[in-house]
């Protein structure tokens, strides 16, 4: 098990990454996400023993690895550009790091022929790296992680450099790979919809801390504030101020939710309207601001997790006059002209008021 304990880090006097603390067990994944900035990447080399903190400790299985070099870390590392060796053909790259441990030939081919076999990449082994796809060189990469059986494996934006199909892909064979080898993983990304589908747990970065964390469908059903919903783009975010006890005054409108919060009349909060079927019309909206980001699909929850997620909010409508649309592939995205946007299966038409349901809930 990998153990970070109040890692500390700062660059040109400025803070980097703050008392940082989480655990990996044995066949975790976790996921870093965060925007690009957040401290993500310099994690993971602190991890890896590339950097050193300015305080914090690192331990796997209960041993401190403040003196131990990177080499002798046993740690994979797949990085976004790949970094393979270009001189060298698919079978070495591979190798590589079995021929720095001494690792007998015999044992080295038996690998190597394994995991390309794995990988699809059984015919493979002669060609050189700069003639495969990016979705092959990373397959490569992988597998030279994969091929000195490492301790724990580290994914600095894997799929980055790849298209969406691809990304797709390579996404779900990567999560069969894991499960399989059951090794300990840390993932790291910008893309939700890559630590929705890969991770146990998810942890948000914003400014070298930790602000959020739990399981993929915690995360969602709890984002706790505006900056974790927007980033999510669970939906849109609304600023108002407390009027009365779970009732909030917003540019809006006036919207009563059981907010679990302690508030005070006049103090200034946001609230989250979520997508909502309408059960008339049977058609998904969500609501978001024009800056939001695409909403992702929500994992599955379970009745726990519903239960709790209608106590905190309350169904609301919105209604608005429709200025514009645009069809995309299997809905259509609404713009009222009150600056909100929805999202339709139906087209409605220009000119036309129509009126939508969400959930409203308070966030911190």
């Amino acid at each position: 098990m990998l153990e970070i304990r109040n890692i500390f880090k700062t660059y040109e006097g400025k803070p980097l990454l703050t008392d940082i603390s989480f655990t990996v067990a044995e066949g975790g994944t976790i996921c870093l996400l965060g925007a690009s900035g957040s401290g993500k990447s310099t994690l993971l080399r602190i991890i890896a023993g590339l950097e050193s903190p300015d305080s914090g400790l690192i331990f796997f299985d209960g041993l401190d690895l403040a003196s131990t070099p990177p080499h002798l870390r046993d740690f994979g590392l797949v990085f976004q550009d790949y970094a393979l060796f270009p001189h060298l053909n698919v079978n070495d790259n591979v190798a590589f790091g079995l021929k720095m441990r001494s690792i007998g030939q015999k044992e080295i081919d038996l690998r190597v022929g394994r995991l390309l076999d794995s990988m699809n990449l059984k015919n493979f082994g002669g060609r050189n790296v700069t003639d495969l796809s990016g979705g092959e060189q990373q397959r490569v990469a992988l597998a030279r992680a994969l091929a000195i059986r490492p301790r724990l494996l580290m994914f600095d934006e894997p799929l980055g450099a790849l298209d969406r199909s691809l990304r797709e892909g390579l996404l779900n064979e990567l999560r069969t790979i894991l499960r399989q080898t059951n090794i300990p993983n840390i993932y790291v990304t910008h893309d939700q919809e890559e630590a929705f589908a890969i991770a146990d747990s998810v942890l948000i970065l914003h400014e070298g801390k930790i602000i959020h964390e739990g399981t993929p469908a915690d995360v969602w059903a709890n984002p706790q504030s505006a900056f974790v919903a927007e980033f999510l783009g669970l939906g849109n975010i609304l600023a108002g101020e407390v009027i009365a006890k779970n009732k909030f005054q917003t540019e809006h409108g006036i919207f009563d939710v059981k907010c679990a919060h302690k508030h005070s009349k006049g103090e200034k909060i946001h609230l989250l309207a979520r997508p909502f079927v309408e059960s008339t019309h049977a058609e998904r909206s969500v609501l978001r601001l024009r800056a939001s980001q695409p909403s992702l699909r929500p994992p599955l929850r379970t009745k726990t997790k519903l239960d709790e997620e209608r106590r905190r909010s309350a169904i609301s409508r919105i209604s608005g006059v429709v200025k514009d649309i645009i069809f995309q592939q299997d809905r259509y995205e609404v713009t009222l002209d009150n600056g909100l946007f929805i999202y339709l299966k139906n087209a409605p038409k220009i000119g036309q008021k129509i009126s939508v349901q969400v959930k409203i809930e308070c966030l911190v």
